[in-house]
């Protein structure tokens, strides 16, 4: 079983997140924080003034990007890195 949770994600940690997984910021107007990747057919939306992040918003972020749980994990830790092949995207162990 996994110690490893979404529940408590904050916003710095989670942009860095976006930022291990190639996405480009789009824009920040009011309360929203806006990301985009090419092989994604909507953008990464979030809140910035909600802080925990709600587990909800990160899984359909998740969900979005195509990555599970532990692929999130795994990035932030820097044991997979996120590389780009022609359109889309790809987990390494390099």
């Amino acid at each position: 079983m996994s110690t490893r949770k979404l529940s408590n994600i904050s916003v710095s940690k989670f942009e860095s997140f976006l930022e291990l997984a190639q996405c480009k910021l789009v824009r920040q107007t009011g309360g929203h924080i806006v990301y985009s990747r090419c092989d994604c057919l909507r953008p990464i939306i979030f809140q910035s003034h909600i802080d925990p992040m709600p587990e909800f918003i990160v899984k359909n972020n998740l969900r979005i990007l195509g990555y599970s749980k532990n692929d999130f994990f795994d990035i932030l830790e820097c044991k997979v890195t996120v590389k780009r092949k022609g359109n889309s995207f790809i987990l390494s162990t390099d």
